[in-house]
């Protein structure tokens, strides 16, 4: 945790091939657990891994850019609307499908919420699997979730709108 203006901030990480010193949504990737956005997590370890696997894939050097995080200031704003999962459960696993499919209805909306931040665990491809069988009728929405329950989970912190990411400032 830091110290920003009188308040404690978190230090979030996010992976790329390039530093980011400013947030461009155009250049966030759709159909991911929550929707087109910017994400970081609070895990360094998970950043650097992800880093080094975005560079496999498009090349470079796998770049982690460190980020303050004024959450309680995130929190207390009135017009910022934030949505935090603590565990994978039913409304997560359903809220991660509606914004992963690719083959919804072109004139439904996407993504599937207004949210300007989203706090919640990430679907890794074992979870990924898991979904794929529950939309495929394999398993029930009860098994998807007792299957997912006591996977070990990591951390993301979505950033969806302009006003969200007024609380994410590039750590000096």
């Amino acid at each position: 945790m830091l110290q920003q203006r009188g308040r404690i901030a978190m230090k979030l990480y996010h992976e790329s091939n390039i530093l980011i010193r400013e947030i461009d949504f155009s250049r966030c990737r759709t159909y991911k657990d929550f929707g087109q956005g910017f994400y970081l997590t609070e895990i360094e370890e998970q950043a650097t891994k992800m880093a080094e696997r975005t560079a496999t894939i498009y090349g470079g050097k796998g770049i982690v850019s460190v980020f303050e995080f004024d959450r309680e200031g995130a929190f207390a704003d009135k017009e910022l609307s934030i949505k935090e999962f603590t565990i994978p459960n039913q409304e997560w696993a359903l809220f991660v499908m509606g914004n992963r499919d690719r083959n919804r209805d072109r004139n439904s909306e996407h993504p599937t919420h207004h949210f300007d931040i989203v706090i919640g665990p990430v679907a890794d491809d074992e979870m990924a699997t898991q979904f794929r069988y529950f939309k495929d009728g394999i398993i029930d929405l009860e098994k998807l979730v007792s299957k997912i329950r006591f996977h070990k989970v990591s951390s993301q912190y979505f950033f969806h709108t302009d006003r969200a990411i007024k609380y994410l400032k590039p750590y000096e």
